[in-house]
């Protein structure tokens, strides 16, 4: 139990570091570095929780996709980031009165939330087996829900044919890369030797 505490708080500890540093560093590139990490300790809080499906698909598609997508973006693209922040004081006010106005809520909505009680008669509780929780989830999906995920699947598929398509559709006065021209081209066709008179040039 002890090691569950320490474990705990050392990953809630690194998470809100990572996350205030997400948002004050000055380097974009060091943001998402910052949000990686951020990410890889929520998954060990899942883990902890005893959800290791959700923990798995945080770091497989947050972390190997979305986080390192951004990575790429914002290290290829040529972006002023000092342009970006100027004029962006004045939105601080609002932006602390959002946030104080969220944080309320939710300590509201914590501090009042009392159960009905025909609502604790209606809650299923989990039947202990030692089938995991990506098992059962899989048993689940695969059949009852087995249509609906072909169909999903079938969507982000319909979706990622098309925007190849859309990448690679001709379209006049666009400069494209040609294999087959680039192989075939012969010294001729590039090059012209010119016989110049020695001490004369070009």
């Amino acid at each position: 139990m002890i090691i569950q505490a320490f474990a705990f708080y050392l990953f809630a500890g690194i998470l809100l570091v990572s996350a205030l540093m997400v948002i004050t560093a000055r380097n974009p590139v060091h943001s998402v570095l910052f949000l990686v990490l951020g990410f890889f300790n929520a998954a060990g809080l899942f883990i902890l929780l005893g959800a290791e499906f959700i923990a798995m698909i945080l770091v497989i598609v947050y972390v190997g996709a979305v986080a390192v997508l951004f990575l790429f973006v914002v290290m290829m693209l040529d972006i002023n980031f000092t342009d970006l922040r100027k004029g962006g004081m004045q939105y601080i006010p609002f932006g602390i009165i959002i946030g104080g106005i969220l944080l309320f809520e939710l300590i509201a909505i914590y501090s009042y939330w009392i159960f009905a009680d025909s609502a604790l008669q209606n809650i299923a509780l989990p039947i202990a087996s030692d089938v995991q929780n990506s098992e059962a989830l899989g048993l689940v999906l695969y059949t009852d829900y087995v249509l609906p995920f072909q169909i999903a699947g079938l969507i982000l598929f319909v979706a990622m044919v098309g925007a190849i398509v859309l990448t690679h559709r001709t379209r006049p006065g666009i400069r494209k890369q040609n294999i087959a021209s680039q192989h075939s081209r012969k010294p001729s066709d590039v090059l012209e030797v010119k016989k110049v008179t020695s001490r004369t040039g070009a």
